[in-house]
């Protein structure tokens, strides 16, 4: 039977940032339109996490039934290495996503009861990730799916539930989080070709192979700064985004120096250091310029 240490660790604690950074960003982004509320910011913050713990506990039971996790250079996983039955680890994963769907209906109920539409396309994204007979995450469209949902869903969303409408700001916003979420991705795909080939799991990272992967890690990486720049048209103080460029270099360096393996371990923490970083230091910026 898996420990509370085990348990906190097949919750990959390393992926907390993509659900953190686009709340912050979220909120900066109504501030900066004199629109935060910050009971909302909190529920919407207690959305995107039991969101992200869901998944993983979904990705956990799906891809452990599946064997696909039977040979892992990476993290923990539950099912995969036998210490929490699949049953188990399904109902984490749906107890999870539940707590992130009540407090969805209750920023629904006091927004706007057409956002219920968006939060269950959000469950539906979660669970067919690596759910169901034809899982998405299998056929190369996850890095797709993570820029839109801890991207535009979830910074647009957090600024609207607050503000009531978005603007040019908050999609700016949401296209750079959106960048550094798929990054983190991306990192974690390329050090999981060799095992995911073998078991036909068709990631992105497989599809595109070894260098053109790397490339895409640092393409991704580069773009949220190029976004401090545009965003200087709301406020200079947008430049503060360039602060984390140091945790950006960090994150790409095992990939762009050829590491492999858990070698590549590095480039998953560090990427999502540098998207709570930069999300941080914008979303200051343009709450308060």
């Amino acid at each position: 039977m898996a420990t509370a240490a085990e348990w906190i660790e097949g919750a990959r604690p390393r992926t907390l940032p993509n659900a953190i950074a686009p709340v912050l960003a979220g909120t900066g982004a109504a501030a900066s339109i004199d629109g935060a509320v910050w009971w909302k910011a909190i529920l919407a913050l207690l959305v995107s996490l039991a969101l992200i713990v869901g998944v993983n506990y979904a990705n956990d039971y799906s891809d452990g039934i599946r064997g696909t996790d039977d040979v892992r250079v990476g993290p923990l996983r539950l099912v995969g290495s036998k210490l929490a039955s699949p049953t188990a680890v399904r109902t984490a994963a749906v107890a999870s996503l539940a707590i992130g769907a009540v407090a969805g209906l209750v920023l629904a109920a006091t927004t706007a009861w057409w956002l219920v539409l968006i939060g269950a396309l959000c469950l539906a994204g979660a669970w067919f990730y690596t759910g169901g007979s034809k899982p998405y995450g299998y056929s190369g469209f996850g890095e797709i799916a993570v820029f839109v949902f801890f991207g535009l869903i979830a910074v647009l969303g957090t600024q609207y539930v607050q503000a009531l409408r978005v603007d040019w700001v908050g999609l700016l916003l949401a296209i750079g989080v959106g960048a550094f979420s798929s990054a983190v991705l991306v990192a974690n795909n390329l050090r999981d070709i060799p095992t995911d080939t073998e078991s036909g799991k068709v990631t992105l990272a497989v599809k595109l192979g070894d260098a053109r992967t790397r490339t895409l890690h640092m393409v991704l990486l580069a773009a949220p700064f190029v976004i401090s720049l545009a965003l200087m048209a709301r406020t200079p103080w947008a430049l503060a985004g360039l602060l984390a460029l140091p945790l950006a270099i960090r994150a790409n360096a095992p990939v762009r120096t050829g590491k492999g393996g858990l070698e590549l371990i590095p480039a998953l923490r560090d990427s999502g250091l540098a998207l709570l970083a930069w999300s941080a230091l914008s979303a200051l910026a343009v709450g308060l310029g």
